[in-house]
């Protein structure tokens, strides 16, 4: 876990077996939206609430990046806990009502279903607080997956498109290897080099180093 000490503030944490990285994101008035809740486990789901409480946070906003199952395990959690708007791109309403067929298979037979109270597009701003987040429609990995951006803090919100020194996997349902690309290429490196970039997985990034170094998707300076 790791708190980015800036106006905009972000808090990870890193939950169930397939270690999805949930983010809280708030401002200095202590509003605050809950992007990919992936907690599964009572102890998780009791993390992340202890986290909020001990904030004093307000929760505005369930958001999801995409529908595959490790991003929505504690979509249900959050929306009975803190009664708040859910919204996902309607492109990923089949990938997240497909969840509750294949859960048990994947070692999650807990797994209750919520579904989105709205949709988002590309363009959208999440107002939450002082503070906005756009929305950016980057399919390849999901046909739904969306990005959320902080223009003037720098921050991108990137989900399962952009790791550190990786991209997400395009092998799954809905799942296309050049559409992937395209995303990165046309809708990510066109940001500021130092965007500081928040995935799914693994350690946070910046725009810069993976247009260079990505093994991936690196393109020519």
């Amino acid at each position: 876990m790791n708190t980015i000490q800036i106006m905009l503030k972000i808090r990870s944490f890193t939950f169930n077996a397939f270690q999805e990285n949930t983010y809280v994101v708030f401002d200095e008035t202590n509003e605050a939206v809950i992007i990919d809740p992936g907690c599964y486990s009572k102890e998780e789901m009791q993390q992340l609430d202890s986290f909020i409480d001990s904030s004093r946070l307000s929760i505005k906003y369930l958001l999801n990046t995409h529908c595959h199952i490790d991003h929505v395990l504690g979509n249900n959690h959050v929306m009975e806990k803190y009664k708040v708007p859910f919204l996902i791109h309607q492109k990923d309403l089949p990938v997240l009502k497909a969840v509750k067929s294949y859960a048990p298979n994947y070692g999650f037979p807990l797994y209750s279903e919520a579904l989105p109270d709205g949709f988002v597009t590309e363009g959208d701003k999440i107002e939450f607080g002082a503070s906005s987040l756009e929305v950016i429609f980057l399919p390849g990995h999901a046909p739904g997956h969306v990005g959320f951006y902080h223009a003037s803090e720098k921050i991108l919100l990137s989900g399962d498109v952009l790791f550190s020194g990786s991209i997400g996997r395009t092998d799954l349902p809905g799942g296309d290897f050049n559409t992937l690309i395209e995303s990165i290429h046309q809708k990510l490196f066109v940001l500021p080099a130092d965007v500081a970039v928040y995935s799914g997985h693994g350690r946070p990034t910046t725009i810069g180093n993976e247009k260079v170094s990505n093994p991936f998707c690196a393109v020519e300076n």
